[in-house]
């Protein structure tokens, strides 16, 4: 076998491009010039120790929960517990060997974990100081972690096309969820039903206009970066995170600030005391909370968390979709403080990017979330509000894989909710096209606004659990994408109710029933 090799670096580092154009001309002219370019591929997880369990690994625990249950486990382990749990590779890593590269010092950033936010970053710095001992002591190299492939790595994003963002709720809606589609084309990367997308957004210009008034910049100074000398406007816009500023940046404003009592008060905000105002405060809001404040950009910059790339489970097939990729994204707004707020990678993609720009994005394959490998199994999908994506991609995956075999396929039960039918419906046309040709043998629907008391998936479960109990007594896998603190967890406690009643399992059989379900790759969850 011929030894692989990483793309060789064809742009000079101080070309007139950022590191996003970097990268994506040196696989471009590597593919031209017919250099082998095909690198090593990522790292995986470390193996656990043997027969090693991680309790505390479920999302729908808190964090005090979680700690408990890794109180008398090595080092690494506690980390471990202070992470989301979710396993959405955002920040490069799984929760166990992000916990690890943090602990050998492989990893420095303790700001990666998007999902755990502050509460992570700071039970990780408490945990640290609290092991400094055992930490000094600890031998070994810190970890490499391999950068892994063009479009496969945060670390080497391909450059994908927007080709559209249109709406999937109807007008009287609460709710603006958009059907967002990407052009692959000018890109080798591929992906699976299963898969997640990581999409490095922009933020709101006119928050980071905001922001260089207040700093009394025009956005046009060139700034030290990553090592490269950027305008300040393209660093705030795309490198740091100012929606979320980090203790640090915080400490940093405090040393800044004329004026003992504004500076206690930010010294009070790093430890997550103090004003309840500006407990999720952007920088915007510290700026012109504390008047006296004037950083340095070099300081200020130094400051802030990277800005982290956001996940989004591929709504499509590529069997279905050849050279695209789909996404169903919610656009998240909100008001606070006199002013609106909007999601960095939803608005991103449904307000601020056009049709046309060039988008930096990665694959992040599944760790067992796919359809079931034999066609013919059957498939039972919980999937409400945005938690359909992932389900639309496995039935155009199932269709079209029958399609290509001549052969029937197995079984497929969707449960699908959300707040009104007339207006939250998503991919209501399609839905109803499968139940019409058999693609979908059963679909149950859960609107909770449409009638005086809500009405959730996990009661659908309930209304036909003897059915639900004899699709999973002869085989089916079950698969939930969703909510991981509420409705993932409602759903969870219903399918051990299904088993303990139709199963006669009982509660504690219940639990090993599922857990040996899960084990056997019949139990699948998506959540966030």
């Amino acid at each position: 076998m011929n030894a692989i090799t990483p793309i060789p670096s064809l742009i000079p580092e101080n070309a007139p491009f950022s590191s996003e154009q970097r990268a994506w001309l040196n696989a471009f002219f590597a593919a031209h010039l017919g250099i082998d370019a095909a690198p090593a591929p990522p790292a995986e997880s470390v193996p656990a120790e043997p027969d090693e369990d991680f309790p505390w690994h479920d999302a729908a625990l808190t964090m005090a929960e979680r700690l408990e249950l890794a109180q008398d486990r090595k080092p690494e382990r506690r980390l471990m517990a202070a992470m989301a749990q979710l396993d959405c590779g955002q920040c490069g890593y799984l929760c166990q060997t992000y916990a690890e590269a943090v602990w050998s010092g492989g990893e420095s950033d303790l700001g990666r974990c998007v999902p755990g936010g502050k509460e992570t970053q700071r039970k990780l710095k408490e945990l640290l100081a609290g092991l400094a001992g055992e930490r000094s002591a600890t031998p070994g190299a810190p970890a490499v972690k391999a950068s892994g492939a063009l479009g496969f790595s945060r670390d080497r994003p391909a450059l994908a096309t927007l080709v559209d963002a249109y709406p999937l709720n109807r007008p009287g809606s609460e709710k603006d969820v958009r059907h967002v589609v990407l052009d692959l084309s000018t890109t080798d990367v591929t992906y699976e039903a299963g898969d997640s997308l990581g999409v490095f957004a922009r933020k709101n210009p006119l928050l980071v206009q905001s922001v260089l008034d207040r700093l009394g910049a025009s956005g046009e100074e060139m700034v030290a970066y990553d090592g490269e000398a950027l305008p300040l406007r393209q660093v705030l816009l795309s490198k740091v995170d100012i929606a979320r500023p980090s203790d640090e940046s915080m400490l940093f404003l405090a040393e800044r600030a004329f004026g003992g009592e504004e500076a206690l008060q930010l010294q009070a905000l790093a430890r997550g005391e103090g004003r309840p105002e500006l407990a999720d405060a952007d920088l915007l809001d510290l700026l012109m909370a504390f008047p006296s404040v004037m950083p340095s950009l070099p300081g200020l910059l130094r400051s802030l968390d990277r800005l982290q790339p956001r996940l989004y489970s591929i709504a499509s097939s590529p069997k279905a979709h050849p050279r695209e990729v789909h996404l169903t994204v919610s656009a998240v707004r909100w008001d606070s403080n006199e002013r609106q707020r909007t999601g960095i990678g939803s608005c991103y993609l449904a307000d601020f990017a056009k049709p046309g720009d060039v988008v930096p994005v990665f694959v992040q394959k599944s760790h067992g979330f796919a359809p079931p490998a034999d066609d013919g199994t059957a498939a039972i999908m919980v999937g409400p509000g945005t938690g359909i994506a992932p389900f639309r991609a496995f039935l155009e995956e199932r269709e079209a894989r029958c399609a290509a075999s001549g052969k029937k396929g197995g079984r497929n039960w969707l449960f699908f909710g959300d707040q009104k039918r007339a207006t939250d419906f998503l991919y209501e046309d399609q839905i109803l096209d499968w139940q019409r040709r058999g693609v979908l043998s059963r679909l149950d629907l859960a609107f909770s606004r449409d009638q005086a008391d809500k009405v959730y998936v996990q009661q659908r479960m309930r209304e036909h659990a003897a059915e639900l109990w004899q699709w999973l007594e002869s085989g089916a896998h079950f698969y939930v994408c969703g909510d991981a603190k509420r409705m993932a967890k409602d759903v969870e406690d219903t399918l051990l109710a299904i088993a303990a009643e139709h199963g006669g399992k009982g509660a504690a059989g219940a639990k090993a029933w599922l857990a040996g379900l899960a084990k056997a790759g019949r139990y699948q969850r998506d959540v966030y």
